[in-house]
């Protein structure tokens, strides 16, 4: 079965940290562009970072810069999304996405670029 699935939300209190898994099933990861996005309450879901396919190059949005950091386990079949300094504008549900024919990753994610999606997991920042 060809699937995405995101683990590792949760509750943490500002300035935690959180990684987040994104694991594939059914298809090779490694050569896919990556996007991670965050949809919150009576948002639009929005594009944080992408992790190109090709080189492995990164993009992050000015919000999450600094913060939050993506790489790749090709062993794993896995993305990561390690985010540090959390603060309750964080507070998300986090998706991943995935696309084989993204050949660049240097701008925001946008959702109609990717075919394969994750179901989200949750994080909330507070105290």
């Amino acid at each position: 079965q060809v699937q995405l699935v995101e683990s590792g939300g949760g509750l943490v209190q500002p300035g935690g940290s959180l990684r987040l898994s994104c694991t594939a099933s059914g298809f090779t990861l490694g050569h896919y562009n990556v996007g991670w996005f965050r949809q919150s309450p009576g948002k639009e879901r929005e594009g944080v970072s992408c992790i190109n396919g090709r080189d492995d190059s990164t993009y992050y949005v000015d919000s999450v810069k600094g913060r939050f950091t993506a790489s790749r386990d090709n062993a794993q079949n896995t993305v990561y999304l390690q985010m540090d300094s959390l603060n309750p504008e964080d507070t998300a549900v986090y998706y991943c996405a995935a696309d084989p024919n993204l050949a660049f990753c240097k701008r925001t994610p946008l959702q109609f670029e990717y075919a394969k999606w994750g179901r989200g997991t949750q994080v909330t920042v507070s105290s």
